[in-house]
């Protein structure tokens, strides 16, 4: 799958163009590729406009279906003194359900999402562009299991953040289900 049709973005190999990922991105996706040969291929990043990076501005700019972007949110919570981190990985079409699933998952008393300043400080990724792919260690990586599956609008790709707000990256969900470290998660989403 090196060049797929989706919307009007001109999508790439992302292992040969680690200039359209952030640092951590990047790392991640090369390490992921060495044990996971499919990610070569499958794993892919188109260059957008960095004022479109917000998913009902690239949908209309780049002529793509709502269901193929997934929006990745921080949530924190505390139990006992002990912050607890996620990553929370739903369909654009949904939100991801904070004040129960997640904050069940996290064993806390009220999950929260982090502040933009702090998501992009102890990320390393740009607003808008946070992903799921490279985050610190710490953080549990929450898939909402719909993305998953082919979605009738969407078929079986998704589109997520690069780390920057200039670019996207696009990936079969099944294939981002099976990331280091991430666990998919039944019911993660509202509609």
């Amino acid at each position: 799958m090196t060049s797929p049709s989706i919307g009007t973005l001109t999508w790439l190999r992302a292992v040969d163009h680690p200039e359209l990922l952030a640092e951590t991105t990047a790392a991640t996706i090369l390490g992921w590729a060495v044990v996971e040969p499919r990610v070569a291929d499958e794993v892919l990043v188109a260059e957008i406009d960095p004022d479109l990076a917000d998913t009902a501005a690239m949908t209309d700019a780049y002529a793509l279906p709502l269901a193929v972007s997934g929006n990745c949110v921080l949530v924190s919570g505390r139990r006992a003194g002990e912050e607890r981190l996620a990553a929370a990985v739903v369909r654009a079409t949904t939100r991801a359900d904070v004040n129960s699933v997640v904050k069940r998952l996290l064993d806390v008393r009220k999950a929260s999402f982090l502040p933009m300043d702090r998501a992009v400080e102890e990320s390393g990724m740009e607003y808008g562009g946070i992903t799921p792919l490279g985050l610190p260690a710490g953080y549990r990586v929450l898939l909402d299991a719909a993305v998953v599956v082919p979605h009738p609008d969407a078929g079986d790709l998704v589109i997520i953040g690069s780390g920057l707000r200039r670019s996207k990256v696009a990936l079969p969900g099944a294939l981002l289900a099976a990331a280091p470290g991430v666990e998919v998660v039944e019911g993660l989403a509202l509609v």
